[in-house]
């Protein structure tokens, strides 16, 4: 059976389309498919979601690392979005022929070779020990607090950076590249509902009414943020299995209590693939603004392995 790995990689930097170029290009140089990529000059985040052989996507997942190293300062760095790094997050999600386990291995190698390049790295997900650390105990205080020496953190990185000389000298934060937090876990949804006519504090009330750690809804994590350059307010999530947690049944709720204070839901944008939860008659149910047969995971996946089949190396 092909193989097939995914990495969704979220880098400290929504304003420079260049730079999300040239990432999504180290990942086609080392031979994969880069199936999206989105940038958002308020949450000063970009992601990319490609996909290939564990090689290639271990691959491409170094050489974006040391890109980000080389050209994001966190010292400058102001956005709306939680982070710790210039390379924030990098999972690895098995998609095909592959076994969470495998994952968890690739995520492993590729953490060390991140390490080697000086920038701390911390395990989350299946991939820490023991599994299922969330991003949130690595973020607590950002890239300042680690900056400073971890106060946020609740202990030192996993895999210290490297200094010059090659030893581990960086226990929570390289000076400019912060700390990678790197992973392994299975599909999720990735999810922005934009929201009119409520305050930003009434709108941060839905998000912790309705996320897991409020007693909502099962593998929900939500935040809500202001966006000013766009003039935006909306509520941002992470659904971790939407096979089990319906996300109508999510927005529904959203919708439900933002009318209740007397606003209204004006559209819902998804960051990366869409889960085969999102067909088209969800999509039109929750007015996902972007959604596109390119935009199915399923479909892209099919597609990649007819290539690898018939003698792409990817």
């Amino acid at each position: 059976m092909i193989p097939v790995l995914e990495a969704v990689p979220n880098f400290s930097e929504g304003r420079d389309p260049d730079f999300v170029a040239a990432a999504a290009e180290a990942f086609g140089r080392a031979g994969c498919d880069v199936l999206h990529t989105t940038l958002d000059p308020d949450h000063h985040r970009s992601v990319i979601t490609a996909i290939g052989s564990p090689d290639a996507v271990e691959e491409g997942a170094v050489a974006a690392a040391a890109l980000a190293l080389e050209r994001i300062d966190m010292r400058g760095h102001h956005g709306v979005h939680p982070r710790v790094g210039a390379l924030d997050v990098l999972p690895f999600v098995p998609l095909h022929g592959m076994e969470m386990a495998d994952a968890v291995r690739v995520a492993r190698r590729a953490g060390a070779r991140i390490a080697r390049l000086g920038i701390p790295v911390f395990w989350y997900g299946q991939a820490s020990v023991p599994s299922g650390r969330r991003l949130a105990t690595i973020r607590r205080g950002g890239f300042e607090a680690l900056a400073r020496g971890g106060v946020g953190a609740d202990a030192a990185a996993d895999l210290p950076g490297n200094g010059a000389t090659g030893e581990s000298v960086r226990l929570f934060a390289h000076p400019r590249a912060g700390a990678a937090c790197v992973g392994a876990r299975e599909i999720l949804l990735a999810w922005n509902v934009d929201v009119e006519g409520v305050s930003p504090e009434a709108a941060r009330g839905v998000a912790a009414a309705i996320r897991e750690a409020g007693g909502g809804f099962n593998g929900l994590r939500a935040l809500a943020f202001h966006l000013p350059e766009q003039g935006r307010l909306q509520i941002s999530m992470n659904l971790e299995n939407p096979a089990a947690t319906n996300p109508t049944d999510v927005f529904g709720e959203i919708e439900r209590r933002v009318r209740a204070l007397k606003g209204r839901v004006t559209g819902t944008e998804v960051i990366g693939m869409l889960p085969d939860a999102i067909p088209r008659s969800v999509a039109r149910r929750m007015a996902i603004v972007d959604w596109s047969p390119e935009r199915m995971l399923s479909d892209r996946l099919a597609v990649h392995l007819a290539g690898r089949r018939y003698g792409r190396t990817a």
